[in-house]
């Protein structure tokens, strides 16, 4: 299982034969790569945590172009096919449900504290034979992070730690001991001036509490959770 990071919130899961995107937002300031590039990728299919500009990204381009499924609440599902995405590739679930996506892959989600244009923030985990990944999306720390974590026996969290929007460092902190997660990586900062954060001073204050491993990435570089 890997995962690549393209800066933001968004990540290019590979599990089994499948590819999946976690919020495609390719245009932003510290993109490594294009909308064009990603859609070569041949995803299978797309996940959006909500509909705000900096996590829809380029969602419903890349669906139009490749055909992957769109996967969020019921009402982003109406949202990107009001956008032009053919209803047959959409899928609407919502918080609390499972979604099958083949190989052994499943998607659950979960709730998020955030606000959405329309339906709810959410997040995921990404379930696979060979592990589990939490895309928290855009959310503050929260106790039901615990449960969470006893769920699923987390092997990677991806969490936002900018601040403003979303929990900082030292909330995130918090968020890695509920969620007892093997490693996490920290997502959604230092995007534009309002989030910006030192990756490092999560990571210290995540070794000072908790056994978890914090991997710092670059936008571009890639993990292999073994």
């Amino acid at each position: 299982m890997q995962v690549r990071w393209f800066g933001h919130s968004f990540f290019l899961v590979e599990a089994g034969s499948l590819k999946i995107l976690v919020d495609p937002w390719a245009t932003h300031p510290l993109s490594p790569t294009t909308v064009e590039e990603v859609a070569g990728l041949r995803p299978n299919y797309i996940l959006v945590t909500h509909d705000h500009l900096d996590h829809l990204g380029e969602s419903v381009e890349i669906s139009k172009r490749t055909g992957a499924p769109i996967v969020g609440t019921f009402e982003l599902s109406l949202e990107v096919a009001e956008k032009g995405v053919p209803e047959a590739q959409t899928v609407g679930m919502n918080i609390g449900g499972t979604v099958k996506l083949g190989d052994g892959v499943e998607v659950y989600m979960t709730p998020a504290l955030h606000t959405a244009n329309r339906g709810a923030p959410t997040g995921f985990v990404i379930s696979t034979p060979e592990g589990s990944i939490y895309h928290a999306g855009d959310t503050g720390v929260f106790g039901d992070m615990e449960l969470i974590g006893r769920m699923f026996d987390l092997d990677l969290a991806l969490l936002p730690i900018g601040g403003f929007y979303t929990m900082g460092p030292r909330e995130a902190a918090w968020a890695v001991q509920l969620l007892r997660a093997k490693s996490v990586v920290p997502m959604h900062y230092n995007t534009f001036p309002v989030i910006k954060q030192d990756p490092e001073d999560f990571k210290s204050r995540v070794e000072a509490v908790s056994s978890s491993k914090v991997y710092v990435m670059r936008p571009g570089e890639s993990l292999r959770l073994k």
